[in-house]
């Protein structure tokens, strides 16, 4: 396929180099420009380009790997993407963390319908409830035991399928979630939000989330960071998801 990612941080950079692995055409772009691409997410054929530049004519799939509340700005870019082009939106809302405080957010709008908002169009949230570095190093091919699962949700059947399979290109098992409007199952800080869960385990996590006391585990991130060790790994942070809704 034919794949623009746009951002180039830790996920978007990883999804990149991940896909560009598995074959696809892959462009990427950063609002800080082409040089702020590392050099690891071309090594497979992924290339970098201005953002001004970034085809979005005759891509398949645009992944939008951007802070949470800023997707406004592309807005004029998306006005030329075709309505067949699949938008995945990989972005976290973490107010007075990451972004600044987002009200229709605050009063329970859906991280990705507000983002869906500001673009304009459609989106397939993907990839968003799995540490940069749980994807980095625990992708594993299809079949392998104990493969872990990602959760995709999205209003259009197509293009959670479209996005399902890419899930599944970057090493992970794929879990339909539904539609968009339900994604709030799978943000910051859910049961199924960054917890290592197998596709036998993911939907009993989804099912089990809280909007209210998931949003105050959230919001009480910096004090749980705060307990762990001075150096932690990925194991630490994914116990430290899981034992906050024990």
């Amino acid at each position: 396929m034919k794949i623009t990612v746009i951002g180039a941080g830790a996920i978007g950079g990883n999804i990149a180099a991940k896909l560009s692995t598995a074959g696809h055409d892959v462009q990427v772009a950063d609002a800080r420009g082409p040089e702020a691409v590392r050099a690891e997410v071309l090594e497979a054929g992924a290339r970098a380009v201005d953002l001004a530049d970034a085809a979005v004519q005759g891509r398949d799939v645009i992944v939008l790997s951007i802070p949470f509340g800023v997707a406004g700005r592309l807005a004029d870019l998306f006005a030329s993407v075709p309505d067949e082009t699949v938008v995945i939106d990989t972005s976290n809302y973490y107010p007075g963390m990451l972004s600044e405080p987002i009200e229709a957010v605050d009063n329970g709008q859906v991280e990705s319908v507000y983002t869906a908002e500001l673009l304009g169009r459609p989106v397939v949230k993907a990839w968003n409830a799995a540490l940069a570095e749980t994807q980095r190093t625990k992708g594993v091919p299809a079949g392998t035991p104990g493969r872990l699962a990602i959760p995709v949700a999205g209003d259009s059947e197509e293009a959670r399928k479209v996005a399902m399979s890419l899930v599944d290109d970057t090493g992970f098992d794929p879990y339909d979630a539904g539609t968009l409007a339900d994604s709030w199952r799978q943000q910051p800080n859910s049961p199924a939000y960054c917890t290592e869960l197998t596709l036998d385990e993911l939907p009993a996590a989804l099912a089990a989330a809280d909007r209210v006391k998931d949003a105050a585990i959230r919001d009480s991130l910096p004090e749980r960071i705060a307990a762990l060790p001075a150096d932690p790994t990925v194991d630490d942070v994914v116990e430290m998801n899981r034992a906050a809704h024990r």
